[in-house]
C-alpha cells in the first residue's frame, strides 16, 4: 500500500455541488485510493448540507480522514452539532472533524440567521469539548446562548478534532487558542499565508499550548494546464470572481489588493447581470469577460501549469510555513496527474 498523504486534502463536491450530492461517493472512494489524507466539505445551503456528506463520505472510506470545512454553529442546537460529531466519531472509528467558520454575513442577514462572532465560536468549541468529555453543563449563559441544561452522556470520553475556517486575525488567533487545525482560504498570497500561520502559532503559545499541535491548512486552488481551458477559467476566474461577490473587501485588505480593482469588478454590467455564484451561474462567455476584470497578480497564489510545476507551486506552501495543503476546486480524478507527479517528487 503506498503511503498516505497526510499532508495533502482535497474537497469533495468542490465548487457549487457539481453534478449533484451522489458524485461525492466516487470522489471519496477515488481519493482514498490517491492516498489523500483529509477530504473537506463545504456546505451551501441547496444540495450540500454537511451532515449527510459526511455520512456518506465516511461509509465508503476507510483511512482518510473526513472534516467539515466549514459548516456553522449557529443554525443547530449545540446538542443536535455536538451528537452529530459523536455519531461521526464512532461511525468513522475517530477519522472526523468537526469544522466550522463565520460564513457570509450578507447570506445569513438576508435569511434573517444571527452573524457569528468570534466570542461564540470560541463559546461553542468549549462547550463541545465539556461535552465531549461527558459533562453536564447547568445554566450554560454565554455567547452561543441559554441553555438550563446541555448534556450528551456522562461516559463519554471523546477526542473529537475541531476545525476553525480563519480569514481576519481575530478568527485565526481564537483557532490558536482552541482549535486543532485552522483552515485558511484560497488565493492567500505567499506573504498572507506567511502572517497567517504566524498568528495562528503565537497565540497558541500565548495560550500554553503547543504550537506544532495547531495544524494550519493552506487552501491552494491547484488547476493544471492538462484541464481544458473552459475549466480552468471556471475554476481559476469564475472562482475567485465568486469570492469577491462574496466578501471582496475582506479579500483585498487581507492580501494588501487595490481597491478601486475591486470597484471597477462590481460595477461591472456583467457581473451585475449573474443572478447568484458567478462560478455556479455564469456562462463562458461571462467567464472570459470577467478574465479581463481580475489582474494576473490576484490568480498568481494558486498551483497552475504542468503536473510538475503544480508540485513545485505546493511544495512552496510549505516553505511558506503551512503544515499541509488543501488541493482546492478539482475532483479527485482531475488532480491525479499532479498527485503522480507528487509522489515522484516527495518522497
Amino acid at each position: 500500500m503506498s503511503r498516505q498523504l497526510a499532508e495533502l486534502g482535497y474537497y469533495l463536491l468542490a465548487g457549487a455541488g457539481g453534478e449533484g450530492p451522489a458524485v461525492l461517493v466516487d470522489e471519496a472512494r477515488r481519493g482514498e485510493e490517491l492516498g489523500f489524507g483529509t477530504a473537506f466539505i463545504s456546505e451551501r445551503w441547496n444540495v450540500k448540507e454537511a451532515a449527510s456528506l459526511s455520512g456518506a463520505a465516511c461509509a465508503v472510506t476507510e483511512r482518510m480522514q473526513i472534516a467539515t470545512a466549514a459548516t456553522n454553529h449557529n443554525t443547530r442546537h449545540p446538542l443536535i452539532t455536538g451528537s452529530w460529531a459523536t455519531t461521526m466519531h464512532r461511525l468513522s472509528g475517530g477519522r472526523f472533524t468537526l469544522g466550522i467558520g463565520r460564513g457570509i454575513a450578507a447570506i445569513y442577514g438576508a435569511f434573517g440567521i444571527p452573524a457569528v462572532t468570534t466570542a461564540q465560536m470560541a463559546d461553542f468549541a468549549q462547550v463541545m469539548r465539556r461535552l465531549w468529555q461527558g459533562e453536564v453543563i447547568v445554566n450554560h449563559d454565554g455567547p452561543i446562548g441559554k441553555y438550563p441544561i446541555l448534556a450528551l452522556d456522562t461516559d463519554f470520553d471523546e477526542d473529537i478534532r475541531l476545525a476553525l475556517v480563519a480569514f481576519g486575525p481575530n478568527t485565526l488567533r481564537l483557532g490558536g487558542r482552541l482549535f486543532d487545525d485552522v483552515i485558511l482560504h484560497t488565493y492567500f498570497t505567499p506573504e498572507t499565508l506567511a502572517r497567517c500561520v504566524r498568528t495562528v502559532k503565537a497565540a497558541a503559545e500565548q495560550a500554553g499550548r503547543d504550537p506544532d499541535r495547531v495544524r494550519v491548512w493552506s487552501c491552494l486552488a491547484t488547476v493544471g494546464d492538462h484541464l481544458p481551458e473552459e475549466l480552468r477559467l471556471k475554476k481559476t476566474v469564475a472562482r475567485l470572481a465568486t469570492y469577491l461577490q462574496g466578501y471582496g473587501d475582506l479579500m483585498v485588505s487581507t492580501n494588501d489588493w487595490d481597491p478601486a480593482v475591486l470597484q471597477r469588478f462590481r460595477a461591472d454590467p456583467v457581473v451585475q447581470s449573474i443572478g447568484g455564484g458567478i462560478d455556479h451561474k455564469a456562462t463562458a462567455a461571462q467567464i472570459a469577460h470577467i478574465a479581463t476584470l481580475i489582474p494576473e497578480t490576484w490568480l498568481q497564489p494558486a498551483a497552475t501549469g504542468s503536473p510538475g510545476q503544480c508540485v513545485e507551486r505546493i511544495r512552496r506552501e510549505f516553505d511558506y510555513g503551512a503544515d499541509a495543503v488543501i488541493m482546492h476546486g478539482a475532483t479527485p480524478d482531475e488532480l491525479e496527474p499532479v498527485v503522480s507527479a507528487y509522489r515522484e517528487m516527495v518522497p
